[in-house]
């Protein structure tokens, strides 16, 4: 029983706009949100079309993040007093007393009978030297090379703090919320919802690399929660002969043959949707079966790398096999927001705690880590550059939490969620900033400090969306969950 698609000019009705008249199967729903983007109503309708409730300065964003906790010490908060304190106890030092005086230390340090673990451990030095970068002259990592040499296009926010010391972090830098509270909207979903498509043909939200593992979070760090399933991330893998589940129509299957299997499909999901017209989960599988087939027509050219020139292959280091894989997500990030993809979100490090987390053997995990993602990640940035594409593109490299100025276990470093570092470029901020500051330890943001929901905040802001008009009557939301723009990093 397959719906045909007939000639509305015979004066017969449009197979979609059949479906879309009544409501019901995919395509319903993305007529129903096409539709969204030229009717009139309310603010909240407003965002659900795709019109920003004020003007934008970035279309789509990248979002790196380094699954695990990278020590901002040895990236872009590096601190000589470790070095010239070292092997003393955080008590023992200078900086111990102003430490324990802070407004923050009772806030943010839970105290166990006594002093917390963090201040009674010795101080470990510096892993790499750092020194000025470019003509801002703001102090990078050694272990940043590429990255440092695009610190004039950068916003750097030294001053970020979150309250979950263990890897669930990974979760609330994603949604704003302890993994106690539950689980919530991640920021690509609030993006994906507010802003709608710019290419009916692709995910709006695409997630590459490792997520999260089940004890951090999972997939609730790009994931809809409350918004509906619809607007979760579409995980897309590293493979070029198959990029994306469903996303090639199989060996020896015509395009033909596909459309008449989704049309069987789409019929069969219709007839069970007017049955249970209130099941997201159903409408966001139909959804996927149609944007699958058009996926198919659409993903294969995105992926193949191959069209771009050896020149742009190396800048993000696919000839060399230890960047190659984050290369690969970088380029195919660049040309995905090329095609209208709002938000593409890369993990590194996933599964478990995470790569970046080092108890032990620091000097190891952070030399091996940075070498493989900072030429990608800067090769993206001067590309964007480049294609003029940065003003338009919002990257930002986050992670989870810093690392203890403590040593752990003699050559690591502990979770730290009491400062630590973000950056961003592009998108209409600032470049060459650094902005607030934490101690001369590293241990606590005590200048211009700032939740990770003001990173989300800054973000939307920025495509042009306030997220207190992005609220839904039926969900309450704190008031820390909104954020505020960093405007002292804005242009």
């Amino acid at each position: 029983m397959t719906l045909k698609t007939q000639n509305a000019a015979c004066g017969r009705t449009e197979r979609r706009q059949f479906l879309s008249d009544f409501g019901l199967g995919f395509t319903g729903l993305a007529l129903g949100a096409m539709m969204h983007r030229d009717a009139a109503g309310s603010t909240a309708a407003d965002a659900l079309r795709g019109v920003p409730h004020f003007a934008p300065r970035a279309k789509s964003v990248i979002w790196f993040f380094m699954n695990g906790g990278t020590s901002h010490l040895e990236s872009f908060d590096p601190k000589p007093a470790l070095n010239q304190h070292a092997g003393k106890t955080i008590d023992e030092s200078p900086h111990g007393q102003a430490i324990v005086d802070s407004p923050y230390y009772r806030k943010n340090v839970v105290d166990f009978g006594g002093k917390p673990r963090a201040m009674m451990s010795q101080i470990y030095p510096m892993q790499v030297g750092y020194g000025p970068r470019g003509e801002s002259g703001i102090e990078v990592s050694d272990w940043w090379p590429h990255v440092g040499d695009c610190i004039d296009d950068i916003a750097l926010v030294r001053s970020m703090w979150t309250t979950d010391n263990d890897h669930a972090a990974q979760l609330q830098f994603h949604t704003g919320r302890h993994i106690f509270d539950g689980f919530f909207p991640s920021i690509g979903s609030w993006v994906h919802y507010g802003l709608g498509s710019l290419n009916d043909n692709l995910p709006q939200f695409i997630v590459m690399g490792n997520p999260p593992g089940d004890c951090c979070g999972g997939v609730g760090a790009h994931d809809g929660s409350y918004l509906g399933p619809q607007h979760a991330g579409v995980q897309m893998t590293s493979d070029p002969k198959r990029p994306l589940a469903f996303g090639t129509p199989g060996a020896g299957t015509r395009i033909a043959q596909q459309r008449d299997q989704l049309n069987l499909l789409d019929d069969l999901h219709r007839m069970t949707a007017a049955a249970r017209p209130d099941d997201e989960a159903l409408q966001a599988r139909i959804k996927a079966y149609e944007l699958a087939f058009r996926m198919q027509m659409s993903v294969p050219e995105i992926v193949d790398l191959n069209r771009e020139t050896k020149q742009t292959q190396a800048m993000y280091g696919l000839d060399v096999k230890e960047t190659q894989q984050v290369g690969r997500h970088a380029l195919t990030a660049r040309r995905l927001v090329e095609q209208g993809v709002r938000f593409v979100q890369i993990y590194d490090g996933g599964g478990g705690g995470g790569g970046w987390d080092a108890h032990t053997k620091l000097k190891e995990n952070h030399a091996r880590n940075c070498a493989r993602v900072d030429k990608p990640i800067a090769g993206l940035l001067k590309d964007l550059k480049q294609r003029g594409l940065l003003e338009e593109t919002l990257v930002v490299w986050a992670t989870e939490f810093g690392r203890t100025p403590g040593a752990e276990k003699s050559d690591g470093r502990d979770h730290h969620p009491y400062g630590f570092s973000v950056w961003m470029a592009g998108g209409g901020l600032k470049g060459g900033i650094a902005h607030g500051a934490t101690d001369e330890l590293g241990f606590h943001a005590v200048e211009d400090r700032h939740y990770v929901t003001d990173i989300h905040a800054t973000v939307l802001h920025q495509l042009g969306l306030d997220p207190r008009k992005l609220s839904l009557p039926s969900q309450k939301r704190l008031e820390i969950d909104y954020g505020n723009p960093i405007d002292a990093i804005i242009a």
